[in-house]
């Protein structure tokens, strides 16, 4: 596929689509962060390309202004994979979501890493301060129409399967050809997952 290939299936849509895209926060973007609970962030660096999501009270990232959101890090895999990638390369996507609401704010960057005890307790969670916090300088953000939710019909209770229950000790006895970890490995994932 080339760009001439691309634009044949997917015409260019002219100037005025591009308005949209945007060099900072609207207003709109900014009351749409404070009403999220919930986010994708994507980067690459050392660890390859890595998608993460992160999650909390509705406005756990904070707005700084227009050009600057925080993120708080919490306890989780300690994998660090997408921290890991921000300390090789700082450029970073996200999309941020507000339950039954159909549009996604993107929102393209460049990301540091600050451990900094004053910062990290501005962004408390049940108590505890962040254990660090994603400071993104923003260089591109725009709100992504409602096709693709309303597709997936994403907000809508009666489309939905039954809900799941993902196995963490199946996946690390099967990793570590151990089969005998899975019953404790599970009830052990259950009781980290009920801590948040």
């Amino acid at each position: 596929m080339t760009m001439e290939g691309l634009r044949h299936l997917i015409p260019d849509p002219g100037p005025r689509a591009g308005a949209k895209l945007r060099e900072d926060l609207c207003d709109q973007g900014i009351a749409f962060i404070r009403r999220s609970p919930f986010l994708v962030l994507g980067t690459l660096g050392t660890w390859g390309v890595e998608v993460s999501q992160k999650g909390d009270a509705p406005g756990f990232v904070e707005v700084l202004d227009a050009k600057t959101i925080l993120i708080p890090e919490r306890k989780g895999n300690q994998l660090a994979l997408s921290l890991g990638n921000i300390l090789g390369d700082a450029r970073v996507g996200l999309a941020m979501f507000v339950p039954a609401t159909d549009e996604v704010l993107r929102i393209s960057g460049r990301a540091t890493l600050h451990d900094d005890p004053e910062l990290c307790a501005r962004l408390p969670a049940r108590g505890e301060p962040a254990l660090l916090v994603i400071r993104v300088a923003i260089d591109r953000a725009a709100f992504h129409c409602v096709r693709s939710a309303r597709r997936a019909a994403l907000w809508d209770p009666a489309s939905w399967g039954p809900a799941g229950k993902i196995s963490f000790g199946k996946i690390y006895a099967d990793a570590l050809k151990q089969p005998e970890i899975r019953e404790a490995f599970d009830k052990m994932a259950e009781a980290h997952d009920a801590e948040l």
